[in-house]
């Protein structure tokens, strides 16, 4: 298996990833009943795509305010340790059975960083 190196690589990452969330009944209602991205999945994958390729890849592009994002969610639906457990168990599932190298554990890494400051932020916000 090769590593990541491209944006398409990054794609088929994230699409393979909500495929794993929307079949999940643990956590698939978050996105399609708290915030309904399945109406609108192409543009959110796009959105991580850009989120990671200027994480891993230095592009750029990526705007949005990524913590407030998962606070906003938290307020309509709290978001708990076990919602963040499966999300990364489903996210490295979904880089594992594609890629292999430095960037795809570099890309674990950062998620199991996020997903500890999101649970950080929430517990704050929360307090």
């Amino acid at each position: 298996m090769n590593d990541i190196q491209t944006q398409e690589d990054l794609y088929t990452i994230v699409a393979e990833f909500y495929k794993k969330l929307f079949a999940d009944e643990r956590i698939s209602y978050i996105f399609t009943e708290i915030v309904p991205i399945h109406t609108k999945l192409e543009e959110h994958l796009q959105m991580l795509v850009k989120f990671w390729s200027q994480s891993l890849l230095g592009t750029g592009g990526y705007y949005n305010n990524l913590t407030q994002m998962h606070l906003d969610v938290d307020t309509l639906s709290p978001l708990t340790k076990e919602h963040f457990d499966i999300w990364l168990h489903h996210f490295e599932a979904s880089i594992n059975e594609n890629f292999c190298g430095i960037t795809c554990e570099r890309m674990k890494n950062m998620a199991h960083n996020l997903s500890t400051i999101m649970q950080i932020k929430i517990k704050q916000k929360n307090t």
